[in-house]
């Protein structure tokens, strides 16, 4: 994989914000490999995404990023500059459905990722075997639906430890405790069996068949206080029918489920994902 430094910046919308930020890649002779820029007419705030191959610049990403804060300062910016070369850390919960968790494995074998998946975390033993097979560290904490602060005081603990840039649930059916959420904001994202904000909670399948829904679905989203209600990063559909069971939804869900969610994890390891209030600009 080629080497590239991702500038993602927001910033009030104004005349001359790309020429700006082109200008001063071309002044020390970089070179654009890709750019995607949104401008938001309600918000009145403009997005870029700016990919420069690291080796046509004569110093490295620190001095890029001293360099470029001047007219981050001037165009009043929230903006990071991201080494590809750099894989982020994952931890990846789960509790005892496999479906999720062993399609994120056999894409991290052919390498359809560009991160480290540094542990597995259940509150339940059902995964070992598979994590373990695949060479992944594997930690059960059991929580306590009566004392739920202790499991979770472990599991940030873990999380610490590895020092995780990203967590992923993969069908990790415990609601996170809202100081974890608020920690890790926009850092832990989570795969739903549904159309949020449809069918939220237990059992959508089943909601979804009461209501004789047309099409199932699934979300990739963001984990906020709120549950369900993050912001969204990818969804996938299924259209079914009236002569489709219960089972048959579950099973034609789980094929959308962990279809959703590698796409929505691969757009947010690759820094294609910037968050808007409780929306998502997702450049492709």
């Amino acid at each position: 994989m080629k080497h590239t430094y991702r500038i993602l910046f927001d910033c009030p919308d104004r005349v001359g914000i790309v020429t700006r930020v082109g200008d001063f890649i071309a002044q020390h002779g970089g070179s654009i490999c890709d750019a995607h820029h949104h401008s938001d007419s309600d918000s009145g705030c403009f997005f870029s995404r700016v990919v420069v191959n690291a080796d046509s610049l004569d110093f490295d990403i620190q001095e890029l990023r001293l360099k470029f804060k001047p007219i981050a300062d001037e165009l009043d910016m929230n903006w990071r500059i991201i080494d590809s070369s750099v894989p982020k850390k994952v931890v990846v919960m789960a509790s005892k459905g496999s479906h999720c968790l062993t399609d994120l494995f056999d894409r991290m074998r052919y390498q359809e990722f560009n991160c480290e998946i540094a542990a597995v975390i259940s509150n339940h033993e059902d995964m070992r075997g598979i994590s373990e097979f695949y060479g992944y560290p594997y930690h059960c904490v059991p929580i306590d639906k009566n004392n739920k602060s202790k499991g979770f005081a472990e599991v940030e603990r873990l999380v610490d430890d590895y020092q995780a840039d990203t967590i992923v649930l993969a069908r990790y059916m415990q609601i996170v405790p809202p100081a974890l959420c608020e920690k890790y904001q926009h850092q832990i994202i989570n795969i739903h069996h549904s159309f949020l904000p449809s069918f939220i909670g237990a059992k959508p399948y089943h909601q979804a068949h009461q209501r004789g829904v047309k099409l199932i679905g699934a979300t990739c989203h963001y984990v906020t206080e709120q549950l369900d209600e993050g912001p969204i990063i990818e969804q996938g559909v299924q259209r079914v029918n009236h002569s489709n069971s219960v089972e048959d939804l579950v099973r034609l869900g789980r094929d959308v489920e962990k279809t959703v969610l590698a796409k929505g994890l691969r757009a947010h390891l690759d820094d294609r994902v910037m968050v808007l209030g409780n929306s998502t600009i997702v450049f492709d």
